[in-house]
């Protein structure tokens, strides 16, 4: 709340100085403090006044004194020239502004800096006192479009989410159901609760997450080798600072080989500057108990290094079918600054989920079964479909330390080295013949079983650890107009991958559910499917120049890259081939040009190109049937990469109201499709080269900055996406040149309204979603669907040690129990076809997931 009394004394000390110095202007930003403490505020506020008073004079005396022709004057974007308030993070955020990524950090490195001069220029002589607000969660009430539209100044198309949208979604949610409001993102979820990322889809511009780069504090945190994004192994939502996605293209220092279809970012809050933590606890449907606690440590002795560490836990049952899944979370990280601009950071996060796979329904089982289309709860009744074979954990360890040195004043460098360990299990039911079995081709007899009958029920076990390492480095040269940057990119990953086979005891029990007990053949090796190593080893190398002009107005800027991508497989199973090799190199230039025609107004075009090597581990690898020893998958050994060439114009606007509009085109070549298929019931990832594909389209963005309390946000995407060759099916090819692309709705759009007075607050957003076909023939569709989610919330006054306590609670799919949200298996064709060479192309089944049903959370959060 503003200090009446308090702008009386610093108004009064202003009109005494512009007698002694006329037409002299500054503004000066102070945030409010805690009304729980007028008496105090109004003591400080009057220090802050005279304190103000003194470096105004400062100002004025330094400016009296300097030339007229000085230069270095800030942006008129620059929120000082803009006469925007400063506002910080809340209690329990960091002071300073968090460590950049090697994108950013040259662009600031690159920015003039504020001098006393150019805010007395673009200012009028008046205080504007804006009340940031003081929350446990960091929301400052200061993001356009209730945290849903921060201010963006790239020369190409750029979302993001801050603290003030983040703070208000389930402390269950994961980024990958966050960004669903964002023009372009399209979210089904299989989960309400986002407990599990296992089970959903997302694309961005109608291509798939597979296509899309995700980076975690500037490390590549998506699978190395089959591109799914788990969000969930990242930070816990109370750590996230921000999310920013670049819809069409990524930045080209990002250490990415996937990113056709752009770059999603997300950033982990620094440490505070004094020691302190947050406490959450959150219990809702489906049996959920969730417990979060994060301590800072604040500056450690006189060090410089400030540290926080946080742990959580949570529990929740299937929303449909049995089953309960548990994770287990940590997030640390470590900052350190000095000189002049250098500073370090060591980030940590470790994840350990236990879930259960949801079945995935045709089109007929769901009209049928709908929600109720699950696997079994009973082992008697469920034989191999019963859902304790469906078990699956992915574990994970991601571990980087994002350095930017200050060199010169001209020089300076950004490493980011890093280091992740992925392992865990994916399981499955089947049902095993004990007469005969075979290791690839060999022969290997009779089942060693405990049961004498024909058959056996057994989960099929995939068991996998990959290991990937990395750095990722630039230097960057700033000169009067020009800031030239260098980089190269190394990385070594290695996977393992198993396949074994566990017997089932008469109550559908496991011993290992890792292989650890494997059922063993006659010949006295396990039973097994495939056995691969792979190693994938990258570089790649840049350089970007952009130029700057007319006082910063005018910025172009231009760079290639070339990355190189060397593959080597081996399977040992006998009759396999043993080696399987893959080499990749390709250019990737880019260009962006964009002008400010006004300090709030900027119109950009860019020209982009990326690439992506196929997926998955199973593509590079032949596989048997363990039954007869028939071939059931044949390496692939010449699948080309895909690869893009996109062009954007856009024009963004930020005032009261802010608005963001785009016009894209896209053409990818041997675009690159990852489906879901089942190996004894076991869901693995394939690799499908759907030809060449045309896209073009618009979004637009609009968000009001927050006005009597209330911020409204509005979204939406047109899509024109065709497919434009004939894919091949058998000896013959569909005919599916001018169909509509799979996974892409023609239309798309979100609105919403957030609201906060600083102690009530609440939020409504609701999410439209076009139908979308799941085959290439455009013959099954997903229908369109609609969800909507509130928040509703109030903040307590601190007392004591307890600061800023609140109570949240999120309703999450209000009004919708179940519905298809996206393709889990693409095929062809769902009806008999005639190939354009006359045969009959039999139809396939495509196989859906089904979003997530009404949940509710209650939460209750409080920093110390």
């Amino acid at each position: 709340m503003t200090c009446v009394r308090c702008i009386s004394g610093i108004t009064l000390d202003l009109h005494n100085l512009r007698k002694r110095r006329r037409r002299r202007q500054e503004s000066v930003s102070v945030s409010s403090l805690d009304r729980s403490e007028p008496v105090m505020r109004h003591r400080v506020c009057r220090i802050l006044a005279s304190v103000s008073f003194l470096a105004l004079q400062a100002g004025t005396a330094e400016a009296a004194q300097a030339p007229s022709h000085r230069k270095g004057a800030i942006s008129p974007r620059h929120p000082l020239a803009a006469g925007k308030g400063v506002s910080g993070k809340g209690a329990n955020g960091a002071g300073r502004a968090p460590l950049r990524s090697q994108a950013e950090a040259a662009t600031l490195h690159s920015a003039p800096r504020p001098t006393m001069m150019a805010a007395r220029q673009s200012s009028p002589e008046e205080v504007n006192v804006h009340a940031a607000l003081q929350t446990a969660t960091g929301v400052t009430g200061s993001t356009p479009g209730g945290g849903l539209m921060p201010e963006q100044t790239a020369a190409k198309s750029r979302s993001g989410l801050t603290r003030d949208f983040i703070a208000r979604q389930s402390p269950t949610s994961n980024p990958t159901t966050m960004v669903a409001s964002l023009p372009g993102v399209v979210t089904g979820s299989g989960d309400p609760l986002g407990t599990s990322d296992q089970q959903v889809s997302l694309s961005v511009r109608g291509l798939t997450q597979f296509e899309l780069g995700y980076t975690y504090e500037g490390i590549p945190a998506a699978d190395p080798l089959n591109f799914f994004i788990f969000t969930g192994t990242t930070a816990d939502n109370e750590n996230i600072q921000s999310i920013s996605l670049s819809q069409g293209s990524a930045d080209i220092s990002a250490p990415l080989y996937n990113a056709v279809g752009g770059q999603l970012s997300e950033t982990l809050r620094d440490p505070s500057q004094h020691a302190g933590g947050l406490i959450n606890l959150a219990y809702g449907s489906y049996g959920l108990n969730r417990e979060f606690g994060r301590v800072d440590s604040g500056e450690i002795g006189h060090s410089g290094v400030r540290s926080f560490v946080s742990f959580s836990y949570e529990g929740a049952d299937n929303w449909r079918g049995p089953g309960r899944s548990t994770r287990y979370h940590v997030d640390a990280k470590a900052v350190k600054e000095w000189g002049e601009g250098s500073h370090t950071a060591f980030v940590l996060s470790y994840n350990s989920p236990t879930g259960y796979y949801l079945e995935t329904p045709s089109m007929a089982q769901w009209k049928a079964l709908g929600t109720k289309a699950n696997y079994a709860a009973d082992f008697r009744k469920g034989g191999s479909s019963y859902y304790r074979f469906q078990e699956n954990q992915r574990n994970s360890l991601i571990l980087g330390a994002p350095t930017h040195f200050r060199l010169t004043d001209s020089l300076s460098a950004d490493v980011t080295p890093y280091y992740n360990y992925f392992w865990g299990y994916g399981d499955g039911g089947t049902s095993l013949p004990t007469g005969t079995s075979y290791v690839g081709t060999q022969n290997t007899g009779p089942l060693q079983v405990g049961s004498s009958a024909s058959s056996v029920i057994a989960a099929a076990i995939d068991t996998f650890h990959e290991r990937h390492g990395g750095l990722n480095s630039a230097l960057h040269w700033k000169t009067k107009h020009n800031t030239l940057s260098v980089g190269y990119w190394y990385s070594y990953y290695t996977q393992q991958e198993h396949s074994f086979y566990a017997e089932a005891d008469g109550e559908g029990r496991i011993a290992s559910m890792t292989g650890d007990y494997p059922i063993y053949t006659q010949a006295g090796i396990p039973l097994s499917r495939y056995n691969i190593n792979f190693v994938q080893q990258t570089n790649a190398l840049y350089i970007h120049d952009e130029f700057r002009a007319f006082d910063d107005r005018l910025t172009i800027e231009a760079g290639f890259k070339e990355a190189m991508v060397s593959r080597m497989s081996t399977q040992l199973i006998p009759g396999a081939h043993y080696k399987t090799t893959a080499n990749y190199a390709e250019p990737l230039p880019q260009f962006a040009a964009s002008y400010r025609i006004t300090p709030h107004d900027q119109i950009y075009i860019n020209g982009t190109t990326a690439f992506r090597a196929p997926s998955s581990i199973l593509t590079m690898a032949d596989y048997f049937s363990t039954t007869t020893g028939a071939i059931a998958h044949s390496r692939a050994t010449n699948l080309a990469p895909e690869y893009s060439i996109g062009e954007e114009i856009g024009y963004r606007h930020y005032g009261l109201v802010n608005i963001s509009a785009a016009l894209f085109n896209y053409n990818l070549t041997n675009r690159q499709l990852s489906s879901t298929v089942y190996l004894n019931g076991v869901p693995t990832t394939a690799s499908i080269n759907a030809g060449g594909q045309t896209s073009r389209g618009a979004t637009l963005e609009l968000g009001l900055r927050p006005w009597h309390h209330f911020s409204p946000y509005l979204s939406g995407q047109y899509l024109h996406a065709t497919i434009d060759n004939n894919l091949a099916s058998g000896g013959d090819l569909l005919p599916t040149r001018g169909k509509t692309a799979v996974n892409t709705p023609e239309f798309s759009g979100a609105i919403g309204l957030s609201y906060d007075d600083g102690g009530m607050f609440g939020s409504f957003n609701l999410n439209y979603v076009g139908s979308q076909y799941a085959t290439f023939m455009n013959d099954q569709k997903i229908p369109s669907y609609m969800t909507a989610n509130v928040t509703l919330g109030y903040r307590f006054p601190s007392y004591h040690f307890v600061k800023h306590p609140q109570i949240q609670l999120n309703l999450i799919n209000l009004g919708n129990s179940g519905y298809l949200s996206g393709a889990s298996s693409l095929v062809g064709n769902a009806k008999a076809t005639k190939g354009i060479y006359g045969s009959t192309i039999a139809a396939q089944t495509p196989l859906y997931y089904v979003g997530g049903g009404f949940a509710g959370v209650v939460s209750v959060t409080a920093g110390f």
